[in-house]
Order: C-alpha cells, then sequence, then structure tokens
C-alpha cells in the first residue's frame, strides 16, 4: 500500500529533512513507484506538486528537496497503485474547494467495496477508490453545511463519515483545509511531537541527521505524520485502528476513538 507524510505546525516550517528519508521509500529503500505528489498551504494558498515517476527518480521531487517551502500544514504521498491506471489524474494529493477554502487529501489503503453514486458538487477526475473517497467525503460536507462549522462539528462529522466509509476497507487518510489536519487510522499510521529542548533527529532510510536545536526557535512546535517512523532515535507514537485525531498548531486538539 502507499504511504502517508503529513506536517502540521505553529509557524511556517520546511520540511526538507523528513522529505529526504520519505522520497526514499518511492522506489529504493520501499517498493512505492507508482507516482507521488505533495502539497504545501501557504497563508490561502496551495503548491501541490504532482509526478506519476517514483519519488527517487523523479525531477520534480528533486526541486523539492532543494526549495525551503515553509507551511504550516503539509501532505505528501506516495502510491502503490491497488485501484486506477499509474497517471496524473490517480496520483495523490487530490485538492478541491469548499466553503471558499482549498481542501487536500491523500489516502493509503483499498476501498474494494466503495462505489458511491456521483454527487452534484464533487465528481473524480480519475479512477481510483481514493478520489472517489474524497469526492464522497467532500459532497456530505458540503451537502451538511452551507458555510464552515464549528471546528468540533466538523470534526465529529468526518469522524462519522471516515467510519463509514472504512467500511468498505482500509482507510488511512489525510485531510487538511491549510488551518487544521485530519488524521484517520485503519492500519498504520505514527507521529511525533517536536518541541523545546528540541534534539538530533537520525533518518531511518539515509545517514542523515538534524539538531532541530540549530534550526528552530523556542516557541517552534511541529508535529510529524507518517505510516512508518522517518526516524529512528525519537518516539513515535502510534494511532489505533479506527482514531481520527485533528492536529492544530503542531499538537493533538481534537481526539476521537471508537467504542470498544
Amino acid at each position: 500500500m502507499c504511504q502517508l507524510l503529513g506536517m502540521n505546525c505553529n509557524t511556517p516550517t520546511d520540511i526538507l529533512f523528513s522529505f529526504e528519508g520519505f522520497h526514499r521509500r518511492g522506489g529504493l529503500t520501499d517498493h512505492h513507484a507508482d507516482g507521488w505528489g505533495i502539497a504545501f498551504f501557504e497563508n490561502k494558498g496551495c503548491r501541490v506538486f504532482l509526478d506519476d515517476k517514483p519519488s527517487v527518480e523523479s525531477p520534480v521531487a528533486d526541486l523539492v528537496r532543494r526549495y525551503p517551502i515553509k507551511s504550516e500544514n503539509v501532505i505528501a504521498h506516495i502510491r502503490k497503485a491497488t485501484q486506477g491506471e499509474i497517471n496524473l489524474a490517480n496520483t495523490h494529493p487530490f485538492m478541491r474547494e469548499m466553503w471558499g477554502q482549498y481542501w487536500i487529501f491523500a489516502h493509503n489503503g483499498n476501498l474494494e467495496s466503495f462505489n458511491p453514486g456521483p454527487g452534484e458538487h464533487y465528481r473524480p477526475v480519475g479512477t481510483t477508490d481514493s478520489e472517489r473517497a474524497f469526492c464522497h467525503l467532500m459532497e456530505k460536507l458540503r451537502v451538511k453545511w452551507a458555510e464552515p462549522p464549528e471546528e468540533s462539528a466538523l470534526f465529529e462529522e468526518v469522524a462519522r463519515l471516515a467510519a463509514e466509509i472504512s467500511a468498505s476497507g482500509v482507510f488511512n487518510f489525510m485531510l487538511s483545509n491549510g488551518q487544521s489536519l485530519f488524521v484517520h487510522c485503519s492500519t498504520h499510521l505514527h507521529y511525533i511531537i517536536r518541541r523545546a529542548p528540541f534534539n538530533t533527529a537520525h533518518l531511518v532510510d539515509d545517514d542523515v541527521s538534524v539538531d532541530f536545536a540549530t534550526v528552530t526557535t523556542p516557541r517552534d512546535q511541529v508535529a510529524m505524520i507518517a505510516t512508518q517512523p522517518l526516524t529512528d532515535n525519537e518516539r513515535w507514537t502510534p494511532l489505533s485502528p479506527g482514531e481520527l485525531i485533528l492536529f492544530r498548531d503542531g499538537a493533538p486538539r481534537l481526539i476521537h476513538k471508537p467504542a470498544g
């Protein structure tokens, strides 16, 4: 299955260190070689980079590795195709507009029996189960609310829809509007909160380290979320199956765990 990477911060931060390890999983340290993408929110705008080439071979990935884009919310995805051809239309993350905001979505898993009818506002461009799930989720939210609801109400509805869609298969996903980052686990997701006092971190996928104390300020707080931990000398927290977390300002703000 695919690999997910997310970042949520309290101040614009670059993702160069984590991406250096993550992009190697697209055909070098792992077999996810069916395309990749990354989205950076910058205020109300969003930069999205996509390529249907493996990330270890992609000139677009080389550009991202050398471009210190600072963002408070980032979602990246490395694809191992289960449904849909290998092409740009099927490459994550996907983007749509709702309530005057860009929304970014990426999925890891396989929804074998998920085939909702076409929506009034959102329809897939490609042929993946992932984009179908994203459009369905967005359609349900837009039909329910004409304007942005309170964050707690939105969170509860996303949790309900995630549980509903998960009945069709594995539904690990990340979703963001540039303000908060929703993270849902079906099987494998881990996170770490980096805050002062900062330490040195070492990548799992490459012999690269960084001393975060030299590149941060004492008030910085950064949440990193990945399918599998990116570093081997830090303690990552696993999410439980069915758990949904909303990250804001570099920390978990709302948590939903299924009953039982």
